[in-house]
C-alpha cells in the first residue's frame, strides 16, 4: 500500500491541496510499517485540475492524508480509487505512522473555493482525530 501526503517545503501537511509544494509518498508493507519514503513535484494548477491523481494512482497511491480539500479534488482522487482523509496537518511522517496505527480519522474538513474573491473557507471538523 502506498500514503501520499500533500506538504510544504519544511514538511508539514498542506493546509490547501491544490498548492503545495509536493507530495510526499509512503510505501507501507503488510506489517504497517513504512518501508520507503519518496517526494513527487506538484503539478501546475489547483489539484482538482491537474493530472496528479493519476499520477498518484498509476504509483501505487491507496490513501491521501490531507488538509483542507476541496469537493473536486475528492472527487477526481476518489475515482482513481484513492481514499481521502481530510483536515489532516502537523508533520506528514508522525500523521502517516498515527494512520497506521489506527489513530487517524478523517475530519469531514471541505474546502470551499470562491474563485471570484480568491478566498478560501474552511468548515472545520476535528480532522485527522487522534484516538
Amino acid at each position: 500500500m502506498k500514503i501520499a501526503v500533500p506538504i510544504t517545503a519544511d514538511n508539514q501537511i498542506d493546509s490547501h491541496f491544490g498548492h503545495c509544494e509536493s507530495y510526499r509518498i509512503f510505501t507501507v508493507n503488510e506489517k504497517n510499517e513504512i518501508t520507503d519514503t519518496k517526494n513527487v513535484a506538484s503539478p501546475e494548477g489547483c489539484g482538482c485540475k491537474s493530472d496528479i491523481a493519476g499520477i498518484l494512482a498509476n504509483d501505487g497511491v491507496r490513501i491521501m492524508l490531507a488538509g483542507g480539500i476541496g469537493a473536486g479534488a475528492i472527487n477526481v482522487l476518489n475515482h482513481h480509487g484513492i481514499e481521502v482523509i481530510r483536515g489532516c496537518s502537523g508533520d506528514a511522517l508522525e500523521v502517516a505512522k498515527l494512520y497506521l496505527d489506527g489513530s487517524v480519522k478523517d475530519g469531514g474538513s471541505t474546502c470551499n473555493h470562491d474563485h471570484h474573491q480568491h478566498q478560501h473557507q474552511h468548515q472545520h471538523g476535528h480532522g485527522c482525530n487522534h484516538n
